[in-house]
C-alpha cells in the first residue's frame, strides 16, 4: 500500500531532477541517509517524449515511497523559465537542505543562487559527476566533458558569472555542507566535501531478483547524438558484437534517434527496446540476458551493483579512437578510457575495430 506523501510546504528537504536517472539516485540517497522521511522531488521536465514518459514512471515510484512530486513545465515556452524560478523561489529559500542530480544545469545553477540551504547534495546524474568532481576539486569552471575544447561561446560568456556563483555555493564554507552520494569512482575528492557511497539497495529491496535468460542483451548509447562518434562506425560495432555474442535485444538509450534505431533494428535484426524505467531498475526486474554489453557508459558501474548477488555478467567495449567525429572533444577519448578503467565486476571485451 502506498504511503500518502505530505505537503509539499512541511518538507525541508527539496531535491531538483530533469532526468529519470536523477529522481531514480535521489530516491537512493532518501532510502540511505533519510527513510521515512519524506522530501518535495521537483521535475524540472524536459521537452523529449522519452525522458517525460520514464520522469512520470519514476515520479509514481517516488510517490509510493511517501514523497511529494511537484512536476514543473520547465521548458513549456519562453516565459516558462521565469514562471518556474519565480514560483519555486519562495519554496527554495525555506529549504534546509536541497539536492540535485546535474551541477551542469543552467537551470539548477541559476535555482542555487537563490538558495539559503545550509546542505547540498549531488547526487549521480551518471557518469558526468566524476568530470563535475574533478572540476570542483581543480577549481575550475563546469564544463561537461563532451564540449568542444575552445573559447567559450556568448551564451557560456552570458551565464558565467551565475555559473561561477553556482561553483562557489557547491564548494563547502563554514555556512554551508555538501555532500556527493555517487556510484561513480572518484580519483579527487574536493576538500571538505563529504562523499557517500550509493550501493542501489533501494532498487534491490524494490524489485528483482531477474529472471536471468541464457542470451545477451547490449545497451545503447547517445555518443553519436551528442556527435562524439560517428553513426556509421557504432552502427558496424553493434552489428559486430551482435554477431559474436549472440544478442537478441538492443535496450536504447533514451536520447538515441529513431532513425538511428530503425537503422539498427532493419541492418543488425536486434530487437530494439525503448525502456520505459531506467535499466538499472529494468534489469532487476528481469528477465535480462545472463551477459549484457555495453559501451562506456554510467551503466558499467552501476548495474553490477543493481545486479549483485546475481549470476549476470557485464561486459564493456571500449570506444575505439577511429570512431571518434572531428567534431569530438579533445577530452572524449581520455574520458571515456577512464569511464571503463575505473569500473569494477566488469568484463572488458577485446576491441571490435578490425571490423570497422
Amino acid at each position: 500500500m502506498s504511503r500518502r506523501a505530505g505537503s509539499a510546504g512541511s518538507n525541508s528537504t527539496l531535491a531538483f531532477v530533469e532526468s529519470p536517472v536523477q529522481l531514480l539516485n535521489v530516491l537512493e540517497w532518501a532510502h540511505a541517509h533519510a527513510p521515512g522521511a519524506g522530501l518535495t522531488l521537483v521535475v524540472l521536465s524536459p521537452t523529449d517524449p522519452m525522458t517525460r514518459g520514464q520522469l512520470r514512471r519514476m515520479a509514481e515510484l517516488a510517490r509510493d515511497e511517501g514523497h511529494a512530486v511537484r512536476w514543473e513545465e520547465a521548458r513549456g515556452g519562453p516565459a516558462a523559465p521565469f514562471q518556474t524560478i519565480g514560483g519555486l523561489a519562495g519554496t527554495l529559500r525555506r529549504a534546509d537542505r536541497v539536492v540535485l542530480g546535474d551541477p551542469f544545469s543552467r537551470y539548477v545553477q541559476l535555482l542555487l543562487t537563490i538558495t539559503r540551504a545550509a546542505e547540498l547534495v549531488v547526487v549521480d546524474d551518471g557518469t558526468a559527476t566524476m568530470e563535475f568532481v574533478a572540476q570542483l576539486a581543480r577549481g575550475e569552471r563546469l564544463v561537461r566533458w563532451h564540449r568542444k575544447g575552445g573559447r567559450p561561446g556568448p551564451r557560456d560568456l552570458i551565464f558565467a558569472p551565475v555559473s561561477a556563483s553556482a561553483r562557489r555555493r557547491l564548494t563547502p564554507s563554514e555556512r554551508r555542507r555538501v555532500q556527493i552520494f555517487s556510484s561513480m569512482p572518484m580519483e579527487e575528492t574536493p576538500a571538505g566535501v563529504t562523499v557517500s557511497a550509493n550501493t542501489f539497495a533501494w532498487t534491490r529491496a524494490r524489485f528483482g531478483p531477474p529472471r536471468i535468460t541464457k542470451g545477451a542483451d547490449m545497451v545503447g548509447t547517445s555518443l553519436v547524438e551528442t556527435g562524439v562518434v560517428d553513426g556509421e562506425r557504432y552502427l558496424e560495432a553493434v552489428r559486430t558484437l551482435a554477431k559474436a555474442h549472440g544478442t537478441t535485444r538492443y535496450f536504447a538509450h533514451r536520447r538515441e534517434s529513431t532513425e538511428k534505431l530503425h537503422r539498427l533494428a532493419v541492418e543488425t535484426g536486434l530487437e530494439i527496446v525503448r525502456p520505459d524505467l531506467p535499466l538499472e531498475l529494468i534489469a532487476r526486474r528481469g528477465p535480462i540476458g545472463r551477459t549484457i554489453l555495453s559501451f562506456p557508459s554510467t551503466v558499467v558501474h552501476t548495474l553490477p551493483l543493481a545486479l549483485v548477488g546475481t549470476d549476470v555478467r557485464v561486459s564493456v567495449c571500449d570506444i575505439d579512437p577511429s570512431w571518434l567525429t572531428e567534431n569530438a572533444s579533445p577530452r572524449a577519448q581520455g574520458f571515456l578510457s577512464g569511464v571503463t578503467g575505473t569500473a569494477r565486476d566488469v568484463h572488458r571485451l577485446s576491441s571490435v575495430v578490425a571490423a570497422v
